[in-house]
């Protein structure tokens, strides 16, 4: 019921200025690297705005009222520590101690309806929808009497990975003064040692102490192994080790989720057979990341038509009233069509003939 209030009174406090503000679109993805965290710990939240209005590398801020409201009174201008970094690919980070930012226990934290916001430009004349960042309890771990467990599940090999152990269930670990992970992606195929010599990589596999015989790790395959480009991840193989080798545990064995390629855009005009006196469709469906618009210029007889449309990357689709614009023209045999995206890469450039009309 708290996360229904907060939503509707947002919305209704936009609503009084929505005319002179731009509402960008919805936040694509939300995530957070470690992906579960205590609230008293660092955690970088990132925004994939692909799809929005947002430009590429412009300065973003959030703009959050739960579970408080850090920039209060500043919407029209956000203060500095609102700002966003930006990580390319129309992807955008923030950092934060959640309890220092919001200046409220974590049990406060906890007990509210969660991080509601929005991201918007400096001054809030362009705005993102409504979006949340998840909260992922893991608690029940610590009496679960589970020796790992992964959030997610099924990992994938370029996003966040956080691995929970408890030491209490294997002999020897008690008295620990750190704990490492021995791994190797594919059945030890891409390795990443804990080699006790080496003082990076001594720090890079050390697990988090969480207290009381509980550990994690948190990280990214692809980065964390350093794996080639288009490298298929089945599996993370693994043991912890105490200290220098004191005690192990058995090897464990994390499965990788499927990967499920998007599918390929597909630009097509409608209806396929037109006359001089008819609506042309252009639709553009499935579109590559930061693609929202389609610039298309028709050529016809001596007249020339430009415009844009805008769309998202699930469909661009626009009309062009060919009834309207040619009506002064001459009949003619074809028109000339040159579409390009926002990124400036020709779609498509050809000749669409006309059907003659019966007089």
């Amino acid at each position: 019921m708290k996360i229904f209030t907060y939503s509707i009174l947002a919305l209704l406090l936009f609503s009084t200025s929505a005319i002179a503000q731009e509402e960008a679109g919805e936040i694509a993805k939300i995530w957070s690297f470690p992906v579960i965290y205590n609230y008293d710990e660092e955690v970088s939240w990132y925004f994939d705005l692909a799809g929005t209005s947002f430009a590429e590398n412009e300065d973003v801020y959030i703009w959050i009222w739960s579970p408080s409201e850090p920039d209060a009174g500043n919407f029209d201008s956000s203060s500095e520590f609102a700002k966003l970094s930006y990580e390319g690919d129309f992807i955008w980070r923030f950092d934060l101690i959640p309890t220092d930012y919001f200046s409220v226990s974590a049990e406060d934290i906890a007990a509210s309806a969660g991080f509601w916001l929005r991201l918007k430009d400096k001054t809030g004349t362009k705005q993102s929808g409504v979006g949340s960042v998840s909260l992922t309890a893991f608690s029940s771990f610590y009496t679960a009497d589970e020796l790992i467990r992964s959030y997610p599940e099924n990992p994938l090999i370029d996003e966040p990975l956080s691995i929970l152990f408890n030491a209490n269930l294997i002999a020897g670990f008690d008295g620990a003064t750190s704990v490492h992970m021995h791994s190797g992606l594919n059945d030890w195929e891409i390795l990443q040692e804990y080699q006790v010599w080496v003082p990076e990589v001594v720090e890079k596999t050390k697990l988090k102490d969480m207290g009381n015989g509980f550990y994690k790790m948190d990280l990214i395959p692809s980065e964390y192994y350093n794996s080639p480009e288009g490298y298929v991840m089945e599996n993370i193989t693994f043991l912890f080790v105490k200290d220098e080798w004191a005690a192990t545990t058995p090897d464990q064995k994390i499965f990788a989720a499927d990967v499920i390629p998007p599918p390929p855009p597909a630009f097509t005009f409608f209806p396929l057979k037109i006359s001089q006196k008819d609506i042309l469709g252009i639709i553009r469906t499935n579109n590559e990341r930061g693609i929202t618009e389609l610039i298309y210029t028709i050529t016809a007889g001596t007249k020339v038509i430009q415009e844009t449309i805008s769309g998202n990357m699930t469909e661009i689709k626009g009309f062009v009233d060919l009834v309207s614009e040619l009506k002064e023209e001459a009949p003619l045999e074809k028109i000339h069509v040159l579409i390009e995206d926002n990124s400036g890469r020709i779609i498509t450039d050809t000749d669409i003939k006309l059907v003659e009309l019966d007089e």
